[in-house]
């Protein structure tokens, strides 16, 4: 199927591995010109250059979304390169494992100010030039947490859920501007997060990384870990002209692993 995305540009934060490399791996096999956003250089070099090695556009900037300035030059240089962005890929790193109660102040307030600000404000400094063009993508990635919060991840699980109280508001402002809003909550993929939270929980359990590892796929109806590629060519469809009327929604790609209809 052609998701009729050839010549659209991306800008994707977290693109260097994990969720949103998927996600820059899916776009750029369509024709998107991907510009990828993340703190390692070397992980960012890497991805840039597999990348482009298929024969797509993809161009990397070093940034730290809990250091707005680096993340604004980041877009700003992205667009200079691209051109204006149609396609926008929030994505932050969860906070540690912890409960909700007795959490500091302090955590809080820098939790917030890494998961939370920078996606606004990107989002913000963007979506002009979409709402100029009467068309754009924006993409966010949360957790299947917001639905069924994880004991173990308390922080996250608030957090996330601001983004998507956020995000259907900003889906309803944009509507008529041509502008899709849609929220990714991913269960268990194989990531380096996933593979943090299995280590937590084999600690928890005194039991081996490798068994906390079955163990989670044994709970997921398919049977096991999804994984970046299939997370991403979902994110690819939302992305596309085909599902323009496709807005302000919770997409869960999770295995059938949330029991809620």
């Amino acid at each position: 199927m052609d998701l009729q995305l050839k010549e659209k540009t991306a800008l994707i934060l977290g693109g260097s591995k994990g969720l949103g490399r998927g996600v820059a791996d899916a776009l750029a096999a369509e024709g998107v010109a991907v510009a990828l956003v993340a703190r390692g250089q070397e992980a960012l070099d890497r991805a840039v250059g597999e990348i482009t090695a298929r024969g797509a556009k993809a161009v990397g900037f070093a940034a730290d979304l809990a250091n707005w300035p680096s993340v604004e030059d980041a877009a700003n240089a992205a667009r200079k390169q691209l051109g204006p962005i149609d396609i926008l890929l929030n994505n932050s790193g969860g906070a540690p494992p912890s409960g909700v109660v007795g959490v500091p102040a302090k955590v809080w307030e820098e939790q917030f100010n890494a998961m939370v600000m920078p996606l606004l404000r990107i989002t913000d400094l963007l979506i002009g030039d979409m709402r100029a063009r009467k068309w754009g993508r924006i993409l966010n990635v949360a957790s299947m947490s917001v639905i069924e919060p994880i004991m173990a991840i308390g922080v996250s699980n608030t957090l996330r859920s601001a983004i998507v109280g956020w995000a259907k508001t900003l889906a309803t402002e944009t509507a008529r501007d041509g502008i899709t809003v849609n929220t990714l909550l991913p269960g268990a993929i194989a990531t380096d997060r996933t593979l943090n939270l299995s280590r937590a929980a084999a600690e928890r359990q005194k039991i081996s990384l490798e068994e906390a590892i079955q163990r989670n796929a044994q709970s997921i109806p398919v049977g096991r870990l999804g994984t970046p590629a299939e997370f991403g060519a979902v994110a690819a469809f939302l992305a596309s002209p085909l599902a323009a009327y496709v807005t302000g929604s919770l997409i869960r790609i999770d295995g059938g692993v949330i029991r809620s209809v």
